[in-house]
């Protein structure tokens, strides 16, 4: 396990198990913000880092994958702290429907624990913590992306893996609509971030030069 500097404000905790895996620690002007938990055991090494950075004060889920919150539950016994995910997520996320493809629910967090991100008046996502939530469905219905927009960084969860510096598609047999999910990768087309942070795979810069190439490739899938 190790952690890795990503910008001035977020952090990642990276693990193996059978493939990367990630979740992120995000400095605030009020305190401090986890997006996702990852795998049980990683719980431990994100508590002793989000210590060395201040106080939680709530965790951003991408979607509920056990991989993305398998550290939620000792989290939570250590930081009495809300829990936000998209609302297309929750029935799943809670365990009352299985993903789409999959014959069983999940459970990944009990009934009424997570809450909705919060909306503006004009529909759009209010920031957490300098973390603007962007709608990215495919992998899963509720999957988002987090924009840290004063260091220009993406965290994209499952919204692509990587190999060698190139944007690829999220696991397959995980993601409920690929076509879906690429043309959602088109938010760094809009947002130009300077490098997009991923769960499996070496975070990749500029993403936005290669999107176009990575929808056309994808897309024919």
């Amino acid at each position: 396990m190790r952690t890795i500097n990503v910008s001035p404000h977020v952090k990642k905790v990276e693990a193996w198990f059978l493939v990367k895996v990630s979740a992120w620690i995000v400095k605030g002007t009020e305190g401090v913000y986890l997006v996702d938990t990852g795998l049980p055991f990683m719980a431990k090494r994100l508590l002793r880092e989000i210590e060395k950075w201040g106080e939680l004060k709530a965790v951003l889920l991408t979607h509920g994958h056990f991989d993305h919150v398998g550290g939620l539950k000792k989290i939570l016994a250590a930081h009495t702290v809300p829990v936000y995910a998209h609302v297309s997520e929750m029935k799943y996320l809670e365990g009352s429907e299985p993903y789409p493809g999959m014959k069983k629910a999940t459970h990944a967090v009990p009934s009424h624990l997570a809450e909705t991100l919060p909306v503006l008046p004009d529909g759009m996502f209010k920031e957490i913590g300098g973390l603007t939530p962007f709608y990215t469905p495919g992998h899963t219905p509720g999957h988002v992306a987090y924009y840290h927009e004063a260091d220009n960084v993406l965290i994209g969860g499952d919204l692509f893996m990587s190999r060698g510096g190139q944007l690829r598609k999220p696991f397959g047999s995980a993601t409920v609509d690929l076509k879906q999910a690429v043309t959602s990768g088109r938010v760094v087309e809009t947002l130009k971030p300077r490098l997009v942070s991923i769960c499996h795979g070496r975070d990749v810069y500029e993403p936005h030069k290669q999107i176009d190439a990575y929808v056309a490739r994808y897309q024919r899938s």
